[in-house]
């Protein structure tokens, strides 16, 4: 009998470790025949205890192979020459990427067939090969990285008396039937590998920064995170009407909390870009990665037509009460700035979702604004320090001033740097 290795065909003199990697390779590849007995030139040896062998095998399968392989292979004992040898068929597997169980789905643990050679495959071959097996919805595709823990996750479902353990995680779409971890597990676990970025600016552009944010972990935390970040920069303000206590917010808190559970929401977790949320002196920008869903046009997203991108996503955090209902948050965003001479709005890009939140005036008629008034009145154009010597404040006070009379619009900024000035209209 004439045999010769080749992309489907290999042989090995006896059982070693390294039968694993072979059958691997053949499963995520194009599948073949793996002869045990037989010298690579192909003299057939035989074995000398075939039974013992075959039994061997189909533990190494059983035990040290995942997903399961055993279905897609065939074991049996065939004479050559009068020699008995081991002959494993194996078939292109269904759920790859197949890998070693010690090694999990990492390029040291997943091999293909390249020619008559085994080698590791890439974790491009990996994501690949996850595609080709789940199909391309994010969410339920398994995760690359399968070393995950919950921790921050499992705190916050255990604040809202919510049982997290495995069998709800299966419930929820975090786990596979065959115990693989999913994309959207992935964003739950302490490791999800997206983030949430937060810069606040001296004015209305991005040229001069007071401070950057980054916020890491489970998509929860970072949400919570996020949120009192925006809550500690969002300036509240009191005062009385008569014996009525008014309560006003630079934005009102709806708002913020809706924005940014809608962009976690709703993102595309295939882009591996961050959130991002712009904080000016004048407004809040916050931009999600990914455009509208397929079909949807920003009309219908503002008459509540809702069509989730990530509908697991959402359920998990309409059980957390996160969502209060589907295909309402602008128009609720709208709500909260009910009253308000300024009102929210968003752009829509190929790749991107931009909402813009006005930042509300929160100044009241008081006799210091009746001075500030006068003062305008006789300086049609002044530099900052001009104010900070009449009303004797701070530089810190006297800036925040100039941004509140830039956003209502009293003036305009001229000029850049030490020779800023700004102009009455």
């Amino acid at each position: 009998m004439n045999l010769k290795e080749s992309l489907t065909l290999e042989f090995k003199r006896e059982l070693t470790d390294a039968i694993k990697r072979e059958i691997i390779a053949f499963a995520n590849t194009q599948g073949g025949e793996l002869y045990i007995g037989v010298d690579d030139d192909g003299t057939i040896i035989g074995l000398d205890n075939a039974d013992k062998v075959l039994e061997s095998v189909s533990s190494m399968l059983h035990d040290g192979i995942q997903p399961d392989i055993l279905v897609h292979t065939f074991l049996e004992i065939i004479e050559l020459e009068d020699k008995e040898v081991v002959k494993i068929s194996i078939a292109r597997g269904a759920r790859r990427p197949y890998h070693l169980k010690a090694k999990g789905m990492k390029p040291s643990g997943v091999f293909i067939r390249y020619g008559t050679s085994v080698t590791n495959a890439s974790e491009e071959n990996i994501r690949q090969m996850i595609i080709e097996s789940d199909g391309i919805n994010y969410e339920t595709m398994r995760s690359i990285q399968q070393e995950l823990t919950f921790t921050e996750a499992g705190a916050v479902f255990n604040e809202q008396n919510i049982k997290f353990g495995p069998e709800q995680m299966r419930t929820l779409g975090l786990i596979t039937d065959d115990g693989y971890y999913t994309n959207l597990g992935l964003l739950f676990s302490d490791q999800c590998e997206h983030t949430i970025k937060c810069a606040r600016y001296l004015g209305n552009d991005k040229l001069e920064f007071q401070d950057r944010k980054e916020f890491a972990g489970s998509i929860l935390a970072q949400v919570e995170a996020a949120y009192e970040y925006l809550s500690l920069n969002n300036a509240k303000h009191a005062y009385f009407e008569g014996l009525k206590r008014i309560e006003t917010e630079s934005y009102p808190s709806y708002a913020l909390r809706e924005a940014l559970i809608n962009a976690v929401t709703h993102r595309d977790y295939s882009f591996s870009g961050s959130i991002l949320i712009h904080l000016f002196q004048d407004r809040l920008e916050l931009v999600s990665v990914g455009g509208l869903v397929k079909g949807l046009t920003l009309e219908d997203i503002e008459l509540g037509i809702s069509q989730s991108r990530n509908p697991k996503l959402a359920n998990v955090l309409y059980r957390l009460k996160w969502i209060e209902s589907y295909g309402t948050g602008l128009q609720r965003m709208k709500e909260s700035y009910r009253g308000s001479a300024i009102q929210p709005f968003w752009t829509v890009g190929p790749n991107a979702f931009v909402v813009i939140l006005p930042k509300n005036n929160l100044s009241t008629p008081t006799e210091d604004n009746k001075i500030l008034s006068d003062w305008l009145t006789q300086n049609k154009e002044f530099a900052s320090k001009d104010l900070e010597n009449y009303l004797n404040k701070s530089k810190g006070t006297v800036r925040k001033i100039i941004m509140e009379l830039l956003q209502s619009g009293q003036i305009i900024r001229i000029g850049r740097g030490p020779k800023t000035r700004y102009k009455v209209i």
